[in-house]
């Protein structure tokens, strides 16, 4: 491996970034920056990420592409990868970030919501990436990363919708790597528990009588950082992952063992 490819191991790749605006997906533009990576930017509001995307490419020397994509219109699965693989003449790297969640009680559940929760959490992202594997596989492969949730594999309270739809993603996701493996697209899930972006932060840790039910189950006792998670997904789109394909990787502190 040369210096530059230690240093910056995604350098060559192409990358589609969703929900990068903000939280973990910010992060991971970030750190795929840094690593190398080419980036597509989407958010519901693109214009959000124009100074961003900017900071990036002049800092990290890499090319970056902004786009807005509400994942909540039934449409946009079908035609972001497409215009996102033009703008940047082929993609090597889907993250599947964006979602939602409404947190509630099975007894307060609310049809539109969990529908909404379905649509962005579930039935987006799984179209989405159905569309990458299928590009990838006949260009020579590529990296399919879920972002998904510890959710998706131990059920959490008041997040039916959203522990629902993470686990579908799951199984979507290691649909794909069983049908397109052998044809060199790699399909993981990255599983945290509660990450500190802006977001987890006001919700959990601010909030100690919240938070402390939930730090009793983990055993490193602390919640993760949005840079634990970008790590791990420079790592899954790189060449030294190349042998990891269906696996669900959890940043959990041990929470799914406990």
């Amino acid at each position: 491996m040369s210096p530059d490819q230690h240093q910056r191991p995604l350098s060559g790749r192409k990358a589609l970034i969703t929900g990068a605006s903000r939280g973990i997906g910010a992060d991971i533009a970030r750190a795929y920056a840094a690593a190398g990576a080419d980036l597509v930017l989407t958010a519901r509001d693109g214009a959000v990420l124009a100074a961003p995307a900017e900071r990036l490419a002049a800092e990290h020397r890499v090319r970056t592409v902004v786009l807005s994509a509400d994942l909540a219109d039934p449409d946009v699965p079908d035609r972001l990868w497409d215009e996102a693989s033009g703008l940047m003449e082929g993609l090597d790297v889907l993250v599947n970030n964006a979602g939602l969640s409404h947190p509630e009680t099975v007894e307060a559940l609310e049809t539109a919501r969990f529908d909404e929760t379905l649509q962005v959490n579930l039935r987006a992202p799984a179209l989405l990436a159905a569309r990458a594997g299928a590009a990838m596989a006949a260009s020579g492969g590529g990296a399919i990363l879920t972002i998904a949730s510890a959710a998706a594999l131990r059920p959490l309270v008041e997040h039916f919708a959203y522990s629902t739809a993470k686990a579908g993603l799951v199984m979507a996701t290691r649909t794909l790597a069983l049908e397109l493996g052998e044809r060199g697209v790699r399909a993981n899930s990255i599983c945290p528990t509660v990450v500190l972006t802006d977001m987890g932060q006001k919700v959990w840790g601010e909030q100690p009588d919240k938070a402390a039910p939930m730090l009793a189950r983990i055993p490193q006792s602390r919640f993760a950082q949005p840079r634990e998670v970008s790590d791990v997904a420079v790592w899954l789109a790189s060449d030294a992952a190349s042998m990891i394909n269906g696996a669900e990787i959890p940043v959990d502190g041990g929470y799914l063992v406990s």
